[in-house]
């Protein structure tokens, strides 16, 4: 991607990932898919509700969970990319390790970052030119009506 430009998508993460494993499991997902989680170790930040000692909050970290979905075409010359990013609460937890990353499948990234609301989400798209624009247009539509492939329709969870 070249002249690459980037803005958010009104969609619900939720419909897009759902429109995804609905075409995952018919066996026409005509995407690349790369799915990942990062465990984020971040201070616990001072403030009065904790009633944290100096010793305590040493020993407690905040752990985000950070989901990313990336989407994009087989043939990179299409165009287009959108990347979900969803975060799940950070709770405090007593914390042995730094941050680290996993590859999930899908399946996976919507049970931790989008049923039943966890956390917060969004999404991204990128295009290269006019083409890419049409292409992703096209993709976006088939995921608001819900559309699949020979006209098959799913119903909702």
């Amino acid at each position: 991607m070249l002249d690459v430009e980037s803005y958010p998508i009104d969609v619900d993460p939720e419909q897009v990932v759902r429109w995804l494993m609905a075409e995952q499991a018919a066996g026409s997902l005509r995407l690349r898919l790369s799915a990942r989680r990062l465990a984020e170790v971040r201070r616990i930040p001072l403030q009065a509700e904790f009633h944290l000692g100096d010793e305590e909050r040493e020993d407690l970290s905040e752990i985000a969970m950070i989901g990313t979905l990336e989407v994009a075409p087989l043939h990179a010359s299409d165009g287009w990319r959108l990347t979900v990013v969803a975060e799940d609460e950070s709770r405090p937890r007593v914390v042995h390790a730094r941050s680290s990353e996993q590859s999930i499948d899908l399946d996976t990234f919507y049970r931790e970052f989008l049923w039943r609301g966890r956390g917060t989400a969004s999404i991204e798209a990128e295009v290269d030119g006019p083409e890419g624009e049409a292409h992703l247009a096209r993709l976006i539509d088939a995921i608001e009506t819900n559309s699949h492939p020979n006209g098959r329709r799913v119903r909702k969870h």
